[in-house]
């Protein structure tokens, strides 16, 4: 097994591409090792000093880890914990269900028209350029004109992220959408 790396905007952030599916579905994201009790390969991340943040998409792994540390320490330790648990066939969530799958969220039946047109372009325009480096954004509400997002793995936290969701996203949004006035990143 070839696990790949791959830099993000995110300093802090390393993606990883184990060249075999991760999740089939969703992504999930964890900032905790309490909050993985359902992800055995983030479990087993988190034991290694210095990683504080996992986070799986559907062919890749990003890794985020503490300012302290730095990536030539921790990458062997990451490549093999990744390599075992793959060879060894284990699976990388017990409950898929509980990803916080954000494509699930998408096909909310009560959604009004301004909200499916703002999720469509999400899914579409936004999240495949999220996920090349190495993140994900979550829609969370659409409030008087306000979208309100959550960006994940890579982009929470990275430097740029405040740029990619007022120049990037707002101005896409506001373009299509003209009830669209705002982007703000929630918590």
């Amino acid at each position: 097994m070839f696990i790949q790396t791959e830099q993000t905007p995110n300093p802090a952030t390393l993606k990883f591409l184990p060249g075999c599916p991760v999740l089939d579905g969703g992504t999930a994201f964890f900032e905790a090792k309490e909050a993985a009790s359902n992800a055995p390969l983030a479990l087993r991340l988190f034991e290694i000093e210095g990683v504080t943040g996992v986070f799986f998409g559907g062919d890749f792994i990003t890794i985020t880890k503490a300012e302290d540390k730095e990536w030539y320490i921790l990458k062997p330790s990451i490549l093999g914990t990744i390599m075992e648990h793959f060879t060894a066939g284990r699976p990388v969530m017990t409950d898929a269900s509980e990803a916080m799958s954000s494509h699930a969220e998408a096909s909310d039946e009560d959604d009004d028209e301004i909200v499916s047109q703002i999720k469509e372009l999400l899914d579409t325009r936004v999240r495949p350029a999220v996920a090349q480096d190495g993140g994900d954004i979550v829609f969370h509400g659409f409030e008087n004109g306000v979208v309100y997002l959550h960006m994940q793995g890579a982009c929470a936290g990275c430097p740029s992220s405040t740029a990619t969701l007022k120049m990037g996203i707002e101005n896409m949004l506001r373009h299509y959408i003209p009830e669209v006035s705002e982007v703000r990143a929630s918590a």
